[in-house]
């Protein structure tokens, strides 16, 4: 007989999100960032790193975010890089100048042992 234990915060949300976790190098694992699809929640990410000035800038030194979706083994890795950018002329009036806009780039997954 097998028992399958899961865990109600592992599981698809009713809104077909799902969560990950950011893995840090040593293995600890920060921030929670729910999104329907890996590229969602590192997108999320990456706009949390520290902005270059430029575009071109952050793309030539990329960070990698590894983000292990809750309930799995598996890790999503990705370059994630961030910039600051102009807000769009039809922004809030609540909302600065600027902005901080990310990308990022799908490397592969990995599985923990």
């Amino acid at each position: 007989m097998c028992f399958l234990h899961v865990e109600v915060d592992d599981m698809v949300r009713e809104d077909g999100k799902r969560n990950f976790v950011l893995r840090e190098t040593d293995g600890n694992e920060t921030s929670v960032y729910s999104g329907s699809m890996p590229r969602q929640a590192a997108l999320k990410a990456a706009r949390r790193l520290d902005p270059a000035d430029s575009e071109d800038v952050a793309e030539s030194d990329p960070t990698v975010l590894r983000l292990r979706e809750k309930g799995t083994d598996k890790v999503h890795v990705f370059h994630g890089w961030a910039w600051v950018d102009q807000a769009p002329d039809d922004k809030p009036g609540w909302m600065d100048g600027k902005i901080t806009r990310g990308n990022v780039s799908k490397q592969g997954i990995e599985h923990l042992e």
